[in-house]
């Protein structure tokens, strides 16, 4: 287990890729054939995407909303293969899915966030699968377990399944962000720089949960150099019955794709680029984290305010200084680091009360 070497790259995939990125999209649900053929048919016309995407079972967090068309969605797919020559995918969640999309000839299955998180699901499928010569792209877990993710990879490649993806489509934040999920850069570029030849495809629908934000996510997986993107499409967005505010038209696709910059990978840099990548995406978390931590601080400053309270309580101080030093160092940190890094936030914090205290 764990030993993905074998993987096929994304150009392996389809003989006709000549180059990167590919380019998935369609609507996030098939709502009706008329919707499905003629968003397909634009998408087509613009030259816009390699592979058409459509849900047809539809995993809801609760019942009663759509949920999807289920079989029939699967020969609108099949018209869409027949009037446009595109390669078409869906989601499976089910071994039964999985069979109804073979025999109507789905060239790609992927697996949802909600199944990658539960190991036996995905054990399930990947069962099903078995002497199955059918690409299978796999959506991060929910959380951001990278473990988790690469174990439902394995499962797949166990499987005999050597045509396999990622799909990085964020994390569930557990405060309300402008995002619909965390990024989390730093999950998918370590999965790369574990499994080099393992394709990762950026889902900037649901990244962004707004079409606000899907060109500058789409711009930085390609600046990470991901292999691909998957963009929720629709004919007519407005009326979409799921995901409406995440999807553009097929226009709105062909002008996002005309100005994203594609830029060259040197592979003698792209380690370091990698590694780079990495911190950026965690100093800006670290960034995030201490500004609510000082915002904290403030709501300290005026409580102690009210109550007549000193600033610097040297009990407090020194627990701060043991229990952080005894964490980092298990963290494999300087003990002298860890001390002079809390020292500097603390007089931040110092400083910031000081100012409330003596308005």
């Amino acid at each position: 287990m764990g030993d993905l070497k074998d993987i096929l790259p994304i150009n392996k995939w389809f003989d006709e890729l000549s180059s990167k990125p590919l380019i998935i999209a369609g609507p996030c649900s098939a709502e009706s054939e008329k919707q499905v053929i003629e968003t397909a048919l634009e998408i087509a016309s613009n030259n816009s995407a390699n592979i058409f995407r459509s849900g047809v079972w539809k995993p809801r967090t609760r019942p009663g909303n759509f949920e999807g068309v289920g079989l029939k969605g699967l020969k609108w797919l099949q018209k869409v293969k027949e009037e446009t020559g595109l390669l078409v995918t869906t989601e499976v969640a089910t071994v039964e899915h999985i069979k109804m999309c073979l025999d109507h000839n789905i060239d790609i299955l992927w697996v949802g966030a909600r199944t990658t998180s539960n190991p036996f699901s995905v054990q399930e499928l990947a069962n099903a699968c078995k002497g199955i010569d059918i690409p299978i792209m796999i959506k991060n877990p929910i959380n951001p377990d990278t473990e988790l993710w690469i174990g439902a990879i394995e499962r797949f490649h166990s499987a005999g399944i050597k045509k396999l993806a990622a799909i990085h489509r964020g994390f569930y934040p557990f405060e309300q962000t402008k995002l619909r999920n965390l990024p989390k850069w730093e999950i998918p570029i370590e999965l790369k720089s574990r499994f080099n030849n393992l394709p990762i495809i950026c889902d900037p629908s649901h990244i962004s949960g707004s079409t606000e934000f899907i060109s500058e996510i789409s711009q930085k997986a390609i600046d990470l150099n991901f292999d691909g993107l998957m963009i929720e499409t629709h004919n007519n967005p407005m009326l979409a019955l799921s995901d409406a505010k995440q999807q553009i038209t097929p226009k709105e696709l062909d002008n996002l794709l005309t100005n994203l910059v594609i830029r060259h990978y040197l592979e003698e840099n792209g380690k370091l680029e990698m590694y780079r990548h990495q911190i950026d995406s965690i100093d800006t978390q670290m960034l995030e984290l201490l500004s609510q931590r000082m915002d904290i601080i403030s709501e300290i400053g005026k409580y102690k305010k009210k109550e007549n309270i000193t600033i610097f309580q040297l009990r407090r101080w020194e627990n701060i200084i043991k229990t952080r030093t005894k964490t980092g160092q298990s963290l494999n940190l300087n003990k002298d680091f860890i001390i002079e890094l809390l020292q500097l936030v603390h007089k931040e914090s110092i400083s910031k009360q000081n100012k409330i205290l003596n308005k």
